[in-house]
């Protein structure tokens, strides 16, 4: 017997069988349901789309419940062990295999020559005040560039799409180094593409005076980490801004910069920044305790805890932590690490957290690092977008490759109300 559900509709008495596929049914399949002919049928009610499957995807593989994240299959924590590289990874999430070394080496060569950008963006940029938020800046000159390559509107043609690929990710880092150096009155650091990709980055950001920079091995490698762990998460809520802003056929460019709003909210990329505002608020070790009692009173939230998707430890959670102590070693230890410790250890004992499954997340340790490595708190949705931009460009590929993808158009239940008749203004009470 083929795999169907059967619906019977207790209004009418008539019996449906729907298809099974991959656990599940189509939303269009319940449109045969209806008390008469001329109704539209039934539809499926998700707000949030807390169950609703929007899309086939073969990118990132997501088990909440035991704590698993893959990348094409790649546990996310061999991922981080083994990578030489954050575009080694970008060619994995993209691709869908790893590359050999010619292919690596090619695929480095294409996009740190995209490193670059025009000499117009940096003046489009110098107009922004300087008290200017650097998301604001990158949200705007991403979509910006969209003016700069008209021929990025071929999304159909594969070899256009590959060279905005290499564009954008080339230059995200750019751009983003040249939001924070504006908001700091500095003068830019134009990209040097003997360096790796993080490491390129943290020159563009901290290189002072004509004084050679020299890249931190220990810092390079936590932020190569960073970027990984950040650069896919299935269908979050800025991935599904890139595919229903790209299912309309419109430049990547303009579809990126939707997502980067989508993700500077503070429910999505701005959790880390709330994190350190929490850890301050707190203050001091001696403060725990009041401030647990607080939250279990509902008079507070407990930050970088719990997560949509994850009902247990967030595997990129225990990776960034082992991570925050490499860190340390070579910034000096920040206070904060010993009250966040003190907060995971009450929370993964205590009663109240652990029966709400409320485990730490990537964004409870991944503050604390960014800030131990110098960068202020408004530029930490930015570094998020750096690395979330590859997941960003791989799901919009595949969205404009499935044949079962149309331009994205949810229904609503209406519930206003019914006809009448305009009202003239003299006549109205």
């Amino acid at each position: 017997m083929a795999d169907t559900i059967t619906i019977i509709d207790n209004r009418t008495g008539k019996k449906y069988d729907l298809p099974i596929q991959h656990d599940t049914i189509k939303a269009l399949d319940l449109r045969q349901i209806k008390v008469k002919d001329d109704e539209f049928g039934m539809m499926g009610y998700d707000p949030a789309f807390m169950n609703t499957a929007s899309c086939v995807s073969k990118i990132t593989y997501i088990d909440g419940d035991k704590g698993i994240l893959r990348y094409r299959g790649y546990p996310i924590e061999q991922i981080a062990e083994n990578a030489q590289s954050f575009l080694e990874v970008a060619y994995l999430v993209l691709k869908g295999e790893l590359p050999n070394k010619k292919q690596l080496e090619d695929w480095r060569y294409n996009i740190k020559m995209h490193t670059m950008v025009h000499e117009n963006v940096k003046t489009l940029m110098e107009g922004f005040r300087y008290d200017a938020h650097p998301m604001g800046i990158f949200i705007s000159t991403v979509a910006a560039l969209s003016t700069f390559y008209p021929e990025a509107k071929q999304v159909r043609n594969a070899e256009v799409r590959e060279k905005q690929i290499y564009r954008l990710i080339g230059k995200v880092p750019t751009i983003a180094a040249f939001a924070y150096r504006h908001s700091k009155g500095m003068p830019y650091v134009y990209p040097d593409n003997d360096l790796t990709y993080a490491g390129n980055f943290l020159k563009m950001m901290f290189k002072a005076g004509e004084s050679p920079y020299k890249v931190n091995d220990t810092l390079e490698h936590a932020l190569t980490i960073l970027f990984i762990l950040h650069a896919d998460h299935e269908q979050n809520c800025s991935t599904s801004a890139m595919r229903v802003i790209g299912s309309s056929e419109c430049d990547p460019y303009s579809a990126t910069a939707g997502a980067a709003a989508a993700l500077w909210g503070p429910l999505h990329g701005g959790a880390n920044e709330a994190v350190i505002h929490m850890l301050d608020q707190i203050g001091s070790m001696k403060n725990v305790p009041g401030f647990i009692k607080e939250v279990k009173d509902g008079k507070g939230r407990l930050m970088g805890f719990g997560h949509r998707v994850y009902k247990n430890y967030d595997p990129r959670a225990k990776v960034i932590k082992k991570m925050a102590y490499e860190v340390f070693e070579v910034t000096g230890r920040n206070p904060m690490l010993d009250i966040a410790l003190e907060l995971e250890r009450i929370a993964l004992e205590d009663e109240y957290f652990v029966k709400r499954k409320l485990y730490p997340n990537v964004d409870f340790y991944s503050g604390l690092i960014y800030q131990a490595m110098g960068f202020p708190l408004d530029l930490f949705p930015v570094l998020f977008a750096i690395g979330r931009t590859t997941g960003w460009l791989a799901q919009w590929e595949e969205m404009l490759t499935d044949p079962e993808q149309k331009i994205s158009r949810p229904r609503q239940v209406y519930l206003g109300s019914g006809s009448r008749n305009w009202v003239p203004t003299i006549d109205r009470k």
